[in-house]
């Protein structure tokens, strides 16, 4: 008899939404460059290059919701709005930093592994 509720696919799917969301390109960058402190959106936009204001956006929203990421608005003229990990996301950067380590490490190799490939698969 099956089960009525199974619990592992449950656990897949919301690990999947997560791995989703905070695997993705620009939350990795997002996350490692807001390691190194609190920024301003400009200078976090510029310290990633190549990210649209609205990917930025986007991924800070994401960031904030998810409780990764704090949004700080100081009254001032202009108006100054600061970005920050918050203790969830320093937990966050641990595994995300691992995993930008190891990519670097490895780049050279996985792209022998696909030039390897690539050239049996013509």
């Amino acid at each position: 008899m099956k089960p009525r509720h199974d619990h592992r696919s449950e656990d897949c799917r919301a690990i999947s939404a997560l791995l989703q969301r905070v695997g993705d390109k620009w939350t990795v960058l997002v996350v490692t460059t807001l390691g190194k402190g609190p920024m301003r959106f400009s200078e976090l936009r510029y310290a990633i290059g190549g990210i649209s204001q609205k990917m930025l956006t986007t991924t800070l929203r994401s960031l904030e919701r998810d409780g990764f990421a704090t949004r700080t608005v100081f009254p001032t003229i202009p108006p100054r709005v600061d970005y920050e990990l918050t203790n969830l996301g320093r937990e966050l950067l641990v595994p995300v930093t691992a995993l930008s380590e190891w990519a670097r490490a490895n780049t050279e190799r996985i792209n022998k592994a696909r030039a390897r490939f690539d050239a049996t698969v013509k």
